[in-house]
């Protein structure tokens, strides 16, 4: 077996693919806001000879998948839609990313399984892209950033369809990611939020979404720390996070500020100097907690495929995947 994964890999692949992570939400911008990361998914796809078509083999090197296949998932989904069949194919995925970690392992996923059939079929409009990662989604956030780079904003129209824009995130800061050796799924956490909101704690997220995307803009980055609060989802996932209570309660004349990374349970604190002793402040506060972590530090990714330039598209009917 190993062998004849070793002859793959000497022949030329027919796709090589790179997605980043993101993290979502950023605070008060729950469903809204997303940045992506430089940490990445890697997907490189191989032709089977002698093997029909439709079959897709993956091997996922160095990890074992957590759940669904979405890459498979999202490539299928396109196959059905547009009534193609494909050649069978040997899938080979690396992934830098934690699954079920706030860090948008499945919208990576998701987007890395559109990218591989638009390598083998041609370009998929970057629109219908967008709109086809955030039905197989549920929601845009994570996915436009994956697709977009840089931070983005998200709007889920009436019709299904989204309008996603970027902008470029300063170079300047960094986020000091913090994830504990332990997954929590989107949707337990989701499970655990409020079906409805006080109109003050609407309007106090309404403020700080508008004060942390003019903060970025401006570079007023002293203003972070207030931008990021939250009364929509936080408070509500505390019982879900450990260690999230005491994140939000550190204090450091460099730290810019602290949110939950997308639904948890990763833990994002941002800084643009002195990063180190942020790190190891987020670390001190997790430790007493005897939960086994990884800190990163990160930069944001921003060479996406369309910064700057709003995406829409009218809404598409789910294809019957059988």
């Amino acid at each position: 077996m190993e062998s004849t994964a070793m002859a793959m890999r000497m022949r030329p692949s027919l796709a090589d693919i790179t997605v980043p992570a993101s993290v979502a939400n950023l605070g008060p911008g729950l469903d809204v806001l997303a940045v992506a990361l430089e940490l990445y998914l890697h997907v490189r796809a191989y032709s089977l000879p002698g093997q029909g078509k439709n079959e897709l083999r993956f091997d996922f090197v160095g990890f074992e998948l957590d759940g669904e296949n979405f890459i498979e998932r999202a490539f299928r989904f396109m196959a059905v839609r547009r009534g193609v069949d494909f050649p069978s194919l040997s899938v080979e995925v690396r992934s830098e990313i934690p699954s079920r970690s706030g860090l948008g392992s499945s919208a990576a996923a998701t987007v890395a399984g559109l990218r591989l059939y638009d390598a083998l079929f041609g370009p998929i409009p970057l629109q219908e892209l967008l709109n086809t990662a955030s039905e197989l989604e549920g929601h845009p956030d994570n996915a436009a950033a994956a697709i977009l780079g840089g931070l983005t904003t998200s709007c889920a129209l009436e019709d299904g369809s989204v309008i996603a824009l970027s902008m470029p995130w300063p170079e300047a800061v960094r986020f000091v990611v913090l994830t504990p050796n332990l997954g929590l799924d989107t949707s337990a956490s989701r499970r655990a939020l409020p079906k409805q909101l006080r109109r003050e704690d609407a309007v106090f997220n309404l403020q700080r979404v508008a004060l942390l995307v003019q903060a970025l803009h401006s570079r007023e980055h002293s203003l972070l720390r207030e931008a990021l609060r939250d009364r929509c989802h936080q408070p509500f996932r505390l019982v879900l996070v450990p260690g999230l209570e005491e994140a939000l309660e550190l204090q450091h004349p460099d730290l810019l500020g602290v949110c939950l990374a997308g639904a948890g349970p990763s833990i994002l604190a941002l800084a643009e100097k002195n990063v180190a002793a942020v790190q190891e402040l987020l670390a001190n506060a997790y430790r007493p907690l005897g939960i086994p972590f990884q800190v990163r530090t990160l930069r944001a990714y921003q060479d996406g495929t369309c910064q700057r330039q709003p995406c829409v598209l009218p809404a598409t009917t789910p294809a019957n995947l059988g």
